[in-house]
């Protein structure tokens, strides 16, 4: 979605006059690290990753490269950290996947306009709770898609240390996923009860 998000406002912003000092400002370090130093590789190598398995999300970044604006620097904001600007996306965010209809509108306050934050719903889950549950999402839908992972995006996603995964050449439960190494660099993950079933 941060990737459909940035190409939605680069295709609206063609259209419109642009102040020299407009940036893009986005909590994806996915988006910003994509287009500013892996894209270049990725057409390089076929649209391969360093790791040789292929580029996720191909088709966005062809759609993201061919749609960059001259003079458009991405800024790095840190998600969940008080900025105004990310903490109201992200409630519009929760709101629609929660199936709410949150105020989308700038409400004016004197000769300023504020954002119209939606309240989160009283059951929102703690933040820790909300991040497991997305590297979960995103888990059973890299192990349905049948896609390899490089070491460092399997690190990031179960969140332990790249050094901890060297060596491992059997298969191993996380979770409710059996993680197997490719025997290339890379791994996949297979859905199964408890990880294990798939072993046998």
């Amino acid at each position: 979605m941060e990737l459909t998000a940035a190409l939605a406002v680069i295709d609206a912003l063609r259209e419109l006059p642009r102040h020299p000092d407009l940036v893009l400002r986005t909590d994806s370090r996915y988006l910003i690290d994509g287009l500013e130093k892996w894209l270049a590789g990725w057409k390089r190598k076929g649209w391969r990753t360093a790791s040789g398995g292929a580029v996720l999300n191909r088709d966005l970044w062809e759609k993201l490269d061919a749609a960059r604006l001259p003079g458009l620097p991405l800024v790095h904001v840190r998600g969940h950290s008080g900025d105004p600007d990310n903490d109201r996306c992200d409630a519009i965010a929760v709101a629609f996947a929660r199936g709410q209809s949150p105020s989308l509108a700038l409400e004016s306050a004197g000769t300023e306009a504020a954002a119209a934050i939606p309240e989160p719903p009283l059951d929102l889950a703690p933040q820790p709770l909300q991040r497991l549950l997305s590297r979960l999402e995103l888990a059973d839908r890299l192990a349905a898609g049948g896609y390899g992972l490089s070491a460092v995006e399997l690190a990031r996603l179960l969140e332990v240390p790249i050094a901890s995964l060297e060596g491992k050449a059997d298969p191993w439960p996380w979770r409710d996923w059996l993680v197997r190494p490719l025997g290339d660099g890379r791994w996949r993950l297979e859905r199964g009860r408890g990880g294990l079933a798939r072993q046998e």
